[in-house]
Order: C-alpha cells, then sequence, then structure tokens
C-alpha cells in the first residue's frame, strides 16, 4: 500500500512540474492571449448573470398582477365564507388548483368539476366556484395556447379553433384570439 501511494505521489509532483514548465515556456503573447480569453469569459458570464436577473425580476413583475388577483379572490371568497356550503368551498378549492396548473376556460373548468369522470359536483356548485374565482379568461386562453405550442406547432387559425372548439378547450372565439395572439402563434 505505502508502495503505491508513493507511485501517486510522484505522479503528482510530475503532472505539477509539468505544469509549471509548460507555463514558464509560454511567450509573453500567449500569457496576454490566455488573460484576455479569462477576462472575456468573465465578462460573458457577469452579462449572463445580469440577463438572468433581469429575466427572473421581469417574471416577478408579471406573477405581481396575477398573485393580486389571486388575493383579491381569497379577499372575496373569504368575505363570503359564512354564506357557503361545504360542497361550494371544495368547489372553490378545486377550480383554484385546476387554475394554478393549467389553462382552463370558464365552460371547460365547470366541466371538470362537474363531470363524473372529473370531480364530480353538482353544475351549481361548480359554476358558483368558476364564477368566484374572477378569472382572467383570456389569460387562461393564453396559458392554454402556450401549452399546445410546447407540444406541436399550430397555426394562427388551427390555434384558435383548438382552444374555442367545443370539443377542444372550450373558450369563447375572442377568448381563444386573444390566448392565441398573446402565445405569439399570430403574427
Amino acid at each position: 500500500m505505502k508502495k503505491f501511494l508513493k507511485w501517486i505521489l510522484i505522479a503528482f509532483v510530475g503532472l505539477l512540474a509539468l505544469g509549471m514548465i509548460i507555463e514558464a515556456t509560454k511567450s509573453p503573447e500567449q500569457k496576454a492571449a490566455d488573460a484576455a480569453a479569462r477576462e472575456q469569459k468573465a465578462a460573458e458570464r457577469a452579462e449572463a448573470k445580469k440577463q438572468e436577473a433581469a429575466r427572473v425580476e421581469e417574471k416577478k413583475e408579471e406573477a405581481a398582477p396575477v398573485e393580486a388577483k389571486k388575493e383579491e379572490a381569497a379577499a372575496a371568497a373569504a368575505a363570503a365564507a359564512p354564506s357557503l356550503t361545504g360542497p361550494q368551498k371544495n368547489a372553490i378549492r378545486s377550480a383554484e388548483q385546476y387554475l394554478s396548473m393549467g389553462g382552463f376556460s370558464r365552460n371547460g373548468l365547470i366541466n371538470q368539476l362537474s363531470a363524473d369522470a372529473g370531480e364530480g359536483f353538482s353544475v351549481a356548485d361548480a359554476t358558483f366556484a368558476v364564477d368566484s374565482l374572477n378569472a382572467d379568461w383570456n389569460e387562461q386562453a393564453a396559458k392554454s395556447a402556450a401549452q399546445y405550442l410546447s407540444i406541436q406547432g399550430f397555426s394562427c387559425k388551427g390555434l384558435i379553433e383548438q382552444l374555442s372548439s367545443s370539443a377542444g378547450d372550450k373558450y369563447t372565439v375572442s377568448e381563444a384570439t386573444s390566448g392565441a395572439h398573446k402565445a405569439g402563434a399570430c403574427s
């Protein structure tokens, strides 16, 4: 074992010496070029960090209005809470969870909450829950459009048809058009 460690130490010292010799034999031009390359890489990293910080700040600013709307909806729900039934409270909570996961149209969310294969709430409780959220359906359409575009390509017209179809997402044509434009499918 000692012999093995001795050879490892010798190899390490040899590599260290080789590195020092290579560095010492570099011309001043090579050293200057290496220093310039290191400075450029450092500048590129700093610029990338600045851009990332700007993107994070931008996303925070975009999220602020959404958070304000959620707080308003929560405050409205809290104000109405004493008169809510248990199924209505549960339907509201389920509707909020669905909206946090992805884009839903008003009709699509009501169908999801009231379907036997979905949550199984009554249509009245599902409708009450969805209407109590005061959701921005144009923003929901934009979320849905972005989800579709991340999976496959769509023409502007095709995406609007998918979003507004009764067999699709069930957005109004106006909401679907707004969503397709916000998602960048239409120029």
